[in-house]
C-alpha cells in the first residue's frame, strides 16, 4: 500500500470512530437514564483517547512525506491538506489532557442538566471552572504548535483559518450598530397591527406530527434519520443516520417548529456531503459557519419568508384547529418575524440574535484569557445583556446557564452562529437570483429547487475549498456583511 492509500485507510478508521462517538453523544442527550452518566463518561473518555492515539500516531508524519511525492488529484491533495491540519491539532495535545477534558466535560454537562432548572449556579460553577481550566491548557498547547493565539487555536477547530481580528472587526461593528437597529425595527413594527398570539395549549404529539411533516417537505430522509427530544436542540449522528432533536412548549408551537427546521438544515448538509469522501477529512463539512449557514438559511431565510408562511398556515390551522384572525397568513407572518428583546438565544429573532452571540464571544474570550473568573460570570452576563439588548436576566437559569456549549468545553464555536447568519443571507440571495423558481417553490412547499442549488453549490464540496473560496464560487465574492444588513433592512424596515 502506498503512503497516500495508507493515510486514507487510517483516517477512514478515525472517521468511523467519530460516527460511533456521535451516536453515543446523541444517546446521552436523548435516551440515556440518569444512572448511566458515570459509566458513559468513562466510555466516552476511553474512546476519545483511542481516537486521539490514532489521530496523533507518529507513523503518520512519515506517510505525509511519502504522499507528498505522489501524483494526487485535487480532492486527494485537499484531503492530504486536511489530514495535516487534523494531525497538527492532535499532536499538540497529550492523551491524558484529552481524557481529563472529556471526563470534566461529561461531569459538567450532567451537573448543568440538574443545576439549570434549579437555578443553582453555585453548584455548577466549580465544574465549569474545571472545564475552562482544562480548555485553557488545550488552547495554550495548540497555540504554541499552530503559531496562533490561544483563542484562534480553539476557533480553528470549528472555523478553519478563522481570525479573531476579523471577528472582532465584524462584531464590534455589530455591537455599535445593533442597539439602534433593534430600536428602529421595534418602532417600525409598532406602527403595524399588533401581533395576535394564537391561544394554546398546543399538544406535543401534534407539534411533533407537524414537525415531521415539515421535515419531509424540506427534504429530510426518514430512512436515514430521526427526530427526538433533548434539553438543547442539536443535529448529531452520522451522514447515513442523522439524529436531530428539538424541545417542546405546549404554550408556544413556534419554538419547536423553527427548531426542527433549523436542525433539518444541518441534517440536509450532512446527508449531502460527498459520498466518496464520507469518512475522510476532505469529506466533512467546511467549518461551522458554513454548517450554521445551512440551518439558518432554512430557518431564517426560507421559512420566515412570506412565501413559506403562506404555505404553512393551512397546515398550522389543521394541526391545531386554529380559526380567526390569529391564524391568518398576515398575522402569522408578523408573529414569525416579530422582533423583541429577549433573554434566550435559541428563541431570538434574527435581528437580536447577533447580540446574543457577540456577548458569548466576548465572555468566552475573557474566560479563556483568565480575565474573567467563572464565579463572576453571572454579573458580567447581566451587564452585557443590558448593554447589547437592553434586558437583564432575572436569574442565572435564563442567563449564563442557558447554553450547553461551555459545559462540555466547546469554546470558539459561538462566533460561527453569526458568521453563519451572514453566510446564509449571502447564499440565499445568490440562490434566488440564480433560480427564479426557488421562492415560488418555497411558497408551494416545493423545496427541491432550493435543495438542488445547495447540493450543487455547498453540500457536494465538503472541505475541498476554504470557506472564502466556497462562498466566492457560490456567490461571486467572499463574506460580505453588507448583504446581511441589506436583508435585515428589507425584511424588517420595508413594507413587505
Amino acid at each position: 500500500m502506498n503512503a497516500y492509500a495508507a493515510l486514507e485507510a487510517h483516517y477512514g478508521r478515525i472517521g468511523r470512530l467519530d460516527d460511533a462517538l456521535e451516536i453515543l453523544f446523541w444517546d446521552m442527550a436523548t435516551m440515556m437514564p440518569k444512572g448511566g452518566a458515570e459509566g458513559r463518561a468513562e466510555t466516552l473518555a476511553t474512546m476519545k483517547v483511542l481516537r486521539h492515539e490514532l489521530a496523533a500516531d507518529p507513523a503518520l508524519a512519515e506517510r505525509f512525506e511519502g504522499a507528498a511525492g505522489q501524483e494526487l488529484d485535487a480532492w486527494q491533495q485537499a484531503n492530504l491538506r486536511e489530514m495535516k491540519r487534523a494531525y497538527a491539532h492532535a499532536t499538540a495535545v497529550p492523551g491524558d489532557l484529552v481524557e481529563a477534558l472529556s471526563k470534566a466535560g461529561s461531569a459538567c454537562e450532567m451537573t448543568w442538566r440538574e443545576a439549570r432548572p434549579a437555578n443553582d449556579f453555585a453548584r455548577l460553577a466549580p465544574k465549569l471552572a474545571e472545564v475552562f481550566r482544562l480548555v485553557r491548557e488545550v488552547a495554550n498547547v495548540k497555540a504554541a504548535a499552530l503559531g496562533v493565539s490561544p483563542y484562534e487555536a480553539l476557533l480553528d477547530q470549528y472555523e478553519p483559518g478563522g481570525s479573531a481580528a476579523r471577528i472582532d472587526a465584524v462584531f464590534d461593528d455589530l455591537a455599535s450598530s445593533l442597539p439602534a437597529l433593534i430600536e428602529q425595527v421595534i418602532a417600525h413594527q409598532a406602527k403595524r397591527p399588533a401581533v395576535i398570539r394564537p391561544d394554546g395549549p398546543f399538544p406535543i404529539d401534534r407539534q411533533r406530527a407537524l414537525g415531521v411533516k415539515v421535515m419531509g417537505t424540506l427534504g429530510f430522509d426518514f430512512d436515514h434519520g430521526r427526530l427526538d427530544v433533548s434539553h438543547h436542540p442539536f443535529c448529531g449522528g452520522t451522514a447515513d443516520d442523522v439524529r436531530i432533536t428539538t424541545r417542546y412548549d405546549e404554550g408556544d408551537f413556534t419554538k419547536a417548529l423553527m427548531g426542527v427546521i433549523h436542525e433539518t438544515g444541518h441534517a440536509l448538509y450532512e446527508r449531502g456531503r460527498p459520498a466518496r469522501w464520507r469518512f475522510q477529512p476532505v469529506g466533512v463539512a467546511r467549518g461551522m459557519s458554513v454548517h450554521e449557514s445551512q440551518s439558518l438559511l432554512m430557518e431564517m431565510q426560507a421559512c420566515r419568508s412570506r412565501e413559506f408562511i403562506g404555505y404553512v398556515t393551512p397546515l398550522l390551522r389543521d394541526t391545531f384547529g386554529g380559526e380567526g384572525a390569529a391564524w391568518s397568513v398576515d398575522n402569522l407572518h408578523r408573529l414569525y418575524t416579530q422582533v423583541r428583546r429577549g433573554l434566550i438565544r435559541v428563541d431570538a429573532d434574527e435581528v437580536t440574535y447577533p447580540a446574543h452571540v457577540v456577548l458569548r464571544y466576548r465572555l468566552e474570550r475573557a474566560l479563556l484569557a483568565d480575565d474573567l473568573q467563572v464565579q463572576d460570570l453571572p454579573g458580567a452576563w447581566a451587564e452585557g445583556m443590558q448593554t447589547l439588548l437592553g434586558v437583564k436576566p432575572p436569574d442565572d437559569r435564563d442567563g449564563c446557564m442557558q447554553d450547553i456549549h461551555w459545559m462540555d468545553g466547546t469554546v470558539g464555536y459561538f462566533p460561527t452562529y453569526t458568521l453563519g447568519a451572514m453566510t446564509a443571507a449571502q447564499l440565499f440571495d445568490a440562490a434566488t437570483r440564480a433560480d427564479a423558481d426557488i421562492l415560488p417553490g418555497v411558497g408551494r412547499g416545493d423545496f427541491a429547487p432550493l435543495l438542488r442549488w445547495l447540493r450543487a453549490n455547498v453540500h457536494q464540496w465538503g472541505s475541498l475549498l476554504s470557506t472564502d473560496e466556497l462562498l466566492t464560487q457560490a456567490t461571486g465574492k467572499p463574506l460580505d456583511a453588507a448583504v446581511f444588513r441589506a436583508h435585515l433592512e428589507k425584511r424588517y424596515l420595508g413594507d413587505a
